[in-house]
């Protein structure tokens, strides 16, 4: 296996308008079922708008494209994860891409993080698994140094819900998985 980096990386992938979902979907089933998850990690379709729109006087709430016709994709480029990747249904190339199975160059890392916010999403680089009940020690923010129980975890956005006591009372606070350490 001739791998090209050893590190992930965001790049863009070209889809037919309207079929970014159905991509998603796809790329994750076949990350699954080719035995690529430690390839090809988040698959995103870029939206962060919710627009109300007024449809024969009903109003209806729905998610605005922010980049129609793109959805980026974490995953360590090799040639097997470009193939699999590439190979997508709806898939019409990597955005970067000279050609002829040329690799595609990745997102710049601030790049990757002025989407992933505006998205409301974590642009987390730490890889920790965290379970329900499990103890952890905050290490940023208002909590600093307060230890507490993971209540609910988000492995989608990066965040966790914690339990943590003050005042004698149990509070949740939610923070980014950045903002927590495992207890030893």
């Amino acid at each position: 296996m001739e791998t090209i980096e050893n590190e992930k990386n965001w790049y863009v992938l070209h889809t037919y308008s309207g079929y970014e979902n159905k991509v998603k979907m796809n790329i994750e089933s076949r990350a699954q079922s080719m035995n690529m998850e430690d390839n090809i990690f988040r698959v995103i379709v870029p939206e962060e708008e919710e627009v109300i729109e007024d449809k024969d006087g009903e109003k209806k709430t729905k998610m605005h494209k922010t980049f129609p016709g793109y959805v980026l994709v974490e995953m360590i480029m090799s040639d097997e994860s470009w193939f699999v990747v590439r190979n997508t249904p709806g898939v019409t190339g990597f955005v970067g891409s000279h050609g002829a199975g040329s690799k595609p160059a990745p997102l710049l890392k601030e790049e990757v993080d002025w989407i992933l916010k505006r998205m409301g999403l974590s642009t987390r680089t730490r890889d920790i698994q965290f379970e329900k009940g499990e103890s952890v020690t905050i290490t940023e923010g208002a909590f600093n140094g307060l230890s507490g129980i993971v209540d609910e975890i988000d492995p989608e956005k990066g965040r966790l819900k914690v339990l943590i006591e003050m005042f004698g009372r149990e509070t949740i606070a939610e923070l980014e998985y950045e903002q927590v350490d495992k207890m030893k």
